[in-house]
């Protein structure tokens, strides 16, 4: 399984902000928002990660990641040249994807909590009987009808609908940015025509397994928390939220150093010589502290 975050786009929402940095690249707490996602891939096993960025911006991430050989993971990038909808990721990534299968997540999604729900996705997706299947994420909201919404059977788990901000949903159930799907997304994607506004569609595309009844669904359970961070408000609520925590517990979210010594990616020497190189920070405490309780 190989992992892809779309870290695009134009980023409208968040000007002035993006007018000199990228979306991806702005602060949640005390951590750029790509240490969210990569993070979350990270602690779901996937060490193959491909970086989808503007042109302009990929020189500040290479300089910030690198190519991940010091997290243990590879990390490779492509340049999107203009936001032409969701499924152009799989299209840019041909390449990066090979023969293998794809889990995409959105470079401004938050996802914090007990991740067994992905792990255990991503098991049932390796050992599905059919080749061809895709999986989308339910996540319970109060206001479903600003999301893509999936109607399933609370019995077997059988995905009945996809909506696109429905004026009526049939479930409260809203689709967050993350998405798994087997090779064929590949050729599927590139069969897509744009909608009215110019885009391919990511619901075009999940429909297409749904029609040929090869959509699976996974349930976020509670005690899981999803932030879309695409806004001023929701960047700001995912800020706090995270600050709280961490105050709280004492224990960083999304910090890359420890998630890849926790995941057995690099050995306590590696941790040792990664944390000595860092600057003077409350974030070199962290793992300096981290060090010498493990």
């Amino acid at each position: 399984m190989k992992g892809i975050i779309l870290a695009g786009g134009a980023g409208s929402r968040l000007y002035p902000m993006t007018a000199v940095q990228t979306k991806q690249l702005q602060p949640i707490y005390d951590k750029p928002m790509i240490y969210y996602p990569l993070s979350f891939l990270m602690l779901g096993g996937i060490k193959d990660i491909l970086i989808i960025t503007t042109a302009q911006d990929q020189p500040q991430f290479k300089r910030l990641l690198g190519n991940g050989a010091k997290l243990g993971i590879n990390i490779e990038y492509v340049i999107q040249d203009k936001p032409t909808g969701i499924p152009d990721a799989f299209t840019l990534g041909e390449e990066f994807i090979g023969d293998g299968d794809v889990c995409l997540t959105l470079g401004d999604n938050l996802f914090y909590g007990d991740l067994t729900f992905f792990r255990e996705a991503l098991t049932a997706h390796e050992k599905r009987d059919v080749r061809d299947e895709a999986r989308v994420f339910a996540y319970s909201v109060s206001d479903p009808e600003r999301y893509g919404v999936v109607e399933f059977n609370s019995k077997n788990g059988k995905v009945l609908s996809i909506e696109e901000k429905p004026d009526q949903p049939k479930s409260s159930y809203a689709i967050p940015g993350l998405y798994i799907f087997d090779n064929s997304i590949i050729e599927k994607t590139k069969k897509l025509t744009p909608s009215p506004r110019g885009e391919t569609e990511i619901v075009d595309l999940i429909n297409n397994y749904l029609d040929s009844e090869k959509l699976k669904v996974s349930i976020i359970t509670r005690g899981v928390a999803w932030i879309d961070t695409g806004t001023p408000a929701s960047l700001l609520d995912a800020s706090v939220y995270v600050a709280a925590i961490e105050q709280r517990q004492g224990l960083k979210i999304a910090c890359l150093e420890e998630v890849a010594y926790r995941m057995n990616f690099i050995s306590r020497r590696e941790l040792e010589s990664l944390t000595d190189a860092l600057p003077n920070s409350p974030y070199r405490d962290y793992l300096k502290k981290l060090l010498d309780d493990i």
